[in-house]
């Protein structure tokens, strides 16, 4: 049997888009957390309406422009020096904790991994080397080659023409329960990452795996790979 081809969404996936929460709090005492929730709702608002109106805007312009929202609305008056802070930290969030194990042991049982994420190549470069996963990808594969943003079958069709696989081969797998779906209706064989407990999107397709961690997915394959 040849190992699974693997695409990995990347923000909120393999990195915590929350780990700005604490250098918001410092920023703004008793309002980070709030800033970094509406901060990522926001953004991936953002990407939903800019590809539904065919006014594409890169992703680190979309989350910048999440942010001045975000302020706006909760830290009246902060600063371009504070959110010029809080960006610096967007760019090199941290990975989640099993992240770098999980892909190290994944890499080694001989899967092709890859990135498949709405970020600009220059946003995954620096976020790849500052979370310390350099080496572990074969692909790192960009919306922006579209310009069009998941769930825009345009965006999946990217990981299906760089791997050289049918979606049906390859494993996608999202912390974000809109992507799983959108994978999934894509043809994507797909793993959802309910790290917070959350219920399944009613969005008529199903993962068809899901565990609270990255590490899940090695019981998912290995349990897949019995069942051939």
């Amino acid at each position: 049997m040849h190992p699974t081809p693997i695409l990995f969404d990347a923000y909120g996936t393999l990195f915590d888009v929350h780990s700005v929460a604490s250098l918001a709090e410092q920023i703004a005492p008793g309002r980070g957390e709030a800033l970094s929730q509406l901060w990522r709702a926001k953004q991936i608002e953002y990407t939903h309406l800019r590809t539904l109106s065919g006014r594409y805007k890169p992703f680190d312009a979309i989350t910048r422009d999440a942010l001045d929202y975000a302020s706006e609305r909760l830290i009246p008056g902060l600063g371009t020096t504070e959110r010029d802070r809080l960006m610096n930290a967007y760019a090199s969030l941290s990975a989640f904790p099993e992240v770098r194990r999980t892909l190290q042991a994944l890499h080694e049982a001989g899967h092709v991994l890859g990135i498949l994420s709405n970020g600009t190549p220059q946003m995954l470069d620096i976020a790849i080397k500052s979370a310390g996963l350099t080496g572990l990808f074969t692909h790192v594969l960009s919306i922006d080659a579209v310009q069009a943003y998941k769930t825009s079958p345009a965006a999946y069709r990217i990981g299906t023409d760089a791997l050289g696989h049918p979606a049906r081969e390859i494993l996608f797998i999202s912390s974000n329960g809109w992507d799983a779906a959108g994978a999934g209706w894509f043809g994507y064989t797909t793993f959802w990452i309910n790290r917070a407990g959350l219920p399944r999107e009613h969005l008529d397709r199903d993962p068809d795996g899901e565990g609270t961690s990255l590490a899940a997915v090695i019981d998912y394959l290995a349990h897949a790979e019995c069942m051939r």
